[in-house]
């Protein structure tokens, strides 16, 4: 399969909308604010098969840590997982945390053992942060850029 990811303005209402129904898949996800979807240095990925988006990720700055950004959301749907989109989606967020001036790339997981998976292969490792900021049973990840 052959797949387009695009970097995308959520500031349009259409990708908005888009990125809001990838959010709603997941039903652990709260809806992103406004400031999430279109703040200062937040940036948003699609991925397109043919002309349907299967697929979304994004980065926004860290509200911890200096010089850094949060992996915010990742979501891939069920038919199109397996075919490394995730790891293109690290990349771009990769390239585009160094195009800012990020020095450092954080989130976390909770029980899904494919997105912890996906974290170590893309090179992230584990971390203990100084507050935790997720469940209890969340994994934090990091990596240097």
């Amino acid at each position: 399969m052959v797949y387009r990811i695009r970097e995308v303005d959520a500031s349009y209402e259409e990708i908005a909308e888009i990125i809001q129904e990838f959010n709603k898949a997941e039903e652990q996800w709260p809806l992103l604010t406004d400031n999430e979807l279109y703040g200062l240095h937040c940036s948003w990925w699609l991925a397109y098969f043919k002309r349907e988006p299967v697929a979304f990720a994004g980065v926004v700055p860290s509200r911890l840590y200096h010089d850094t950004g949060y992996l915010k959301r990742s979501y891939v749907m069920p038919y199109h997982r397996g075919h490394g989109l995730q790891l293109r989606f690290f990349r771009v967020r990769e390239k585009k945390a160094r195009s800012i001036g990020w020095k450092t790339l954080i989130s976390e997981t909770t029980d899904a053992l494919h997105s912890a998976n996906n974290f170590i292969r893309a090179g992230y490792r584990l971390f203990e942060p100084k507050e935790r900021w997720a469940f209890e049973r969340s994994l934090y990840w990091k990596k240097t850029l």
